[in-house]
C-alpha cells in the first residue's frame, strides 16, 4: 500500500509541474508582479495575426500602453512586418516556441528543436534577442526548465487569463478581465491561435479581444490601475 502510495503521490507532484503553468518544480517562473502597488501587465499569446495584432498595437500606441507579446515562431515567419511593429513599437518580445507543440509530450530533442527554432525566428525576423519564454499552455517538464535556463530566460506564466481563445464577445472579455483585476497581476490575452500560423481559420480570430482592449485599459485605469512593462519584473 505505502508504494503505491508514493507512486500516486510521486505522478500528482509530475502533473502539478506539467500542468501548472505557475508551478516550479522544473524551474523558476513569473507569474505576478508586487502586490503592493495598483500595477497590471498585460501579455498576448499565439501571434502575430495582422487582423488582431494590429490594431491591438493601435490601441496600446494611442493609449501609451506597454505590453508583452510571446510570437510563435511559425507567424512570425508568415507575419514578418507585423511582427517588426511589435517590435518596433517598444513592447516586449518572447518566444512561445516555433510551432506552438505541446513541450510536456516532447523529449530534449524536440523541445531544442521549439525553443530555440522559434528563439531563431524571433531574432532573424525581428532583430530582437529574446529575454523571455512561455510555453504553449504553460505545460512543461523539466528538459523545458533546462534549457530555458541554459538559454537564460525568464519563464513567464500569467496570474490569469480569460477564455478569450473560446472568441467570447468583447464586452464578456472586458468584464472577465474587469473583475480579476488586482494588484500585480499578469494578464493573459491571445492576438492569435499559435495552431494556425498563417492566420486564415477563422477559430483563430481574435479581433474580439482587439476590440476589449480600449474597455480593458479604460477600465483599469477608472479603478486606480495603471499598466507597466513586463521587463521591469525580469531578473
Amino acid at each position: 500500500m505505502i508504494p503505491l502510495l508514493a507512486a500516486g503521490a510521486a505522478a500528482g507532484t509530475l502533473a502539478w509541474g506539467a500542468y501548472d503553468p505557475r508551478s516550479p518544480l522544473f524551474g523558476a517562473v513569473l507569474s505576478r508582479g508586487s502586490t503592493q502597488r495598483r500595477a497590471l501587465y498585460l501579455t498576448f499569446d499565439d501571434g502575430p495575426r495582422p487582423s488582431a495584432t494590429e490594431p491591438i498595437l493601435e490601441t496600446l500606441g494611442r493609449a501609451g500602453v506597454p505590453a508583452a507579446f510571446f510570437l510563435v515562431g511559425a507567424a512570425v515567419r508568415r507575419h514578418p512586418e507585423t511582427a517588426r511593429r511589435v517590435a518596433a513599437s517598444g513592447h516586449e518580445i518572447g518566444n512561445h516556441t516555433r510551432t506552438h507543440r505541446k513541450l510536456h509530450r516532447l523529449g530534449p530533442g524536440g523541445i531544442r528543436a521549439e525553443m530555440v527554432g522559434g528563439h531563431q525566428d524571433l531574432m532573424e525576423v525581428t532583430g530582437e534577442i529574446p529575454r523571455t519564454f512561455r510555453a504553449p499552455h504553460g505545460y512543461r517538464n523539466p528538459f523545458v526548465g533546462r534549457l530555458a535556463r541554459r538559454m537564460r530566460y525568464c519563464t513567464v506564466a500569467w496570474t490569469f487569463g480569460v477564455w478569450d481563445s473560446d472568441r467570447p464577445p468583447a464586452e464578456e472579455i472586458r468584464r472577465r478581465v474587469r473583475v480579476r483585476m488586482r494588484p500585480g497581476a499578469i494578464i493573459l490575452l491571445h492576438d492569435g491561435d499559435g495552431y494556425d500560423p498563417a492566420g486564415g481559420d477563422p477559430r483563430g480570430d481574435r479581433s474580439a479581444t482587439a476590440a476589449a482592449l480600449p474597455g480593458i485599459i479604460a477600465d483599469a485605469r477608472g479603478a486606480g490601475y495603471e499598466f507597466r512593462a513586463l521587463s521591469e519584473l525580469l531578473a
